[in-house]
């Protein structure tokens, strides 16, 4: 009898649960990028904010960045992920990176998070522009990859292919781990700065950025109107006296399409509700704003986050 009881007593704890929107909770898993990145750190800071306020279970994994959190979504592996808005204007029109697997519709938009500058990093003093890597060794990311197609946007805006450097295909740590080696010269890293690799080799080393600027910036803008001016604020890094010019995409939350319209609103409430305790916790959630959410979109947003913003009086796009 007393076994009886107790499980009728735990049927109706989860009715009652269940009820009033306090279940178990839906599971998502979030593609980010390397433990090295900004995408990582930032996603785990996230994830935490929308378990304890959505009531959504969050486990965030390490990838390879971008293109590999689009495919996962797709594939059902994850439910949301952190991608540059290039790259997912890329999947979105099935081009460039996307030009051989086809279009991919399967993600909507949550919200833009922070920018994502290009950064060009060296420990070489006589690299003083994009200019000057002609012949050297560069790390420019994995091929396919957003920081790949980053890199060659530069480089051709400077007049540069791909055929006149020596070109190595290598992740963020990886980088940072052969420029420490002298192994390469100069090495492409699209993230929020402060970058956890970057930071380590500015500490560690003579480390600097190089600007991307002047006639550079302007024709990549005027080619690809998806970058925009961004200085990387003096003190960033070790040793950075100066703003450092260059540009910039945008790291944007993505989800898939079929996800409840109840939980991607929550889940978006649980970000931009809780602002300033996430700025506590890192740095980029300095740029978290309801503008910078919705401002420059070009993929329509999910109908929970839409829903949240049309609350905050703006009117986002949709499908």
């Amino acid at each position: 009898m007393k076994k009886i009881i107790a499980i009728v007593l735990t049927l109706m704890m989860v009715v009652a649960l269940s009820a009033c929107g306090g279940s178990v909770g839906t599971k998502m898993t979030m593609g980010t990028g390397g433990t090295a990145g900004t995408y990582y750190g930032y996603g785990g800071v996230l994830g935490q904010y929308i378990k304890n306020n959505a009531g959504i279970n969050v486990t965030v994994v390490s990838t390879d960045g971008s293109k590999a959190n689009i495919q996962g979504i797709d594939a059902g592996n994850y439910q949301l992920g952190t991608v540059q808005s290039d790259v997912m204007a890329y999947a979105w029109d099935g081009t460039r990176s996307f030009e051989e697997e086809g279009k991919v519709d399967s993600f909507r938009t949550v919200a833009g998070l922070y920018a994502e500058s290009v950064q060009l990093v060296t420990m070489d003093p006589a690299i003083k522009s994009v200019k000057d890597l002609k012949g050297r060794s560069v790390s420019i990311g994995a091929p396919g990859s957003g920081v790949y197609f980053n890199a060659i946007d530069v480089l051709n805006a400077a007049g540069l292919t791909e055929k006149d450097i020596k070109a190595q295909y290598q992740s963020f740590a990886d980088s940072a781990d052969a420029l420490k080696d002298g192994k390469i010269d100069a090495a492409f890293i699209v993230a929020g700065a402060p970058t956890p690799a970057i930071t380590e080799l500015c500490t560690t080393n003579s480390a600097y950025l190089v600007p991307i600027d002047g006639e550079v910036a302007e024709k990549l803008m005027a080619e690809c109107p998806f970058y925009t001016v961004y200085e990387v604020p003096a003190g960033t890094y070790a040793g950075q006296k100066e703003a450092v010019k260059t540009v910039t995409v945008k790291a944007t939350l993505i989800v898939n399409a079929d996800a409840s319209e109840d939980d991607v609103y929550k889940l978006t409430a649980a970000i931009f509700d809780n602002i300033e305790a996430i700025t506590a916790e890192n740095a980029k959630g300095a740029e978290l704003s309801i503008e910078n959410a919705t401002d420059g979109m070009t993929i329509p947003f999910h109908k929970g986050a839409a829903k949240y913003f049309e609350e905050k009086g703006v009117t986002v796009a949709v499908d």
